[in-house]
């Protein structure tokens, strides 16, 4: 009975997110690991942020699932199987000044913050000029780590849990922790 209940739950999220994706989301974004099946998670992160997109108006204008839990701007380029990485809690992308770059295979742990302006020293009403942010190819970015404006990230590189990473480390295969962020170790 639980399994036939679940189904048909599963059922019922898919029509729902069927029915009103031309509404919210690019229809690319709907594809991979995650939506490969009725029953995939895919559907169920769908739905839910669909739901509060229309009750709370959270994220509105990104064209993907994003759990109505974190803060997420649109100027943002991963691969579709990563979608995984916009379903955590607290999470910060902002992106109103610079885009940010995921490579395929990236992990975002929870309560991450990466923003690509900064505000003004001296008139903190105003933002500095945007810079790109950019993670390689399965890195690997820890609980409570914040990425600042301009930061390249090269492939396998890991950023520790609540570490402030202020400079590029493009070279990758490395762990990068502290405060300032730093190589503590090669990969």
């Amino acid at each position: 009975m639980r399994k036939v209940m679940k189904l048909f739950i599963c059922v019922i999220e898919w029509l729902f997110v069927k029915i009103l994706q031309p509404f919210f989301y690019r229809k690319q974004y709907l594809k991979g690991k995650w939506f490969e099946s009725i029953t995939a998670l895919g559907w169920r992160w769908a739905a839910t942020d669909i739901v509060h997109r229309i009750l709370f108006q959270t994220n509105l204008g990104v064209p993907w699932p994003v759990s109505p839990y974190m803060k997420c701007g649109n100027n943002i380029e991963f691969h579709v199987d990563d979608i995984n990485n916009f379903q955590g809690a607290g999470n910060y992308f902002q992106t109103f000044a610079g885009k940010i770059t995921i490579g395929k295979g990236t992990y975002i742990a929870q309560n991450v913050g990466i923003i690509t302006a900064n505000h003004d020293l001296m008139e903190p009403d105003v933002h500095q000029q945007g810079k790109e942010v950019i993670l390689g190819e399965k890195c690997w970015i820890g609980m409570n780590a914040v990425i600042l404006p301009g930061v390249k990230l090269g492939d396998h590189t890991v950023v520790g849990a609540g570490s402030v990473v202020t400079k590029s480390f493009e070279e990758g295969y490395c762990v990068v922790a502290g405060n300032p962020g730093r190589q503590i170790r090669r990969l």
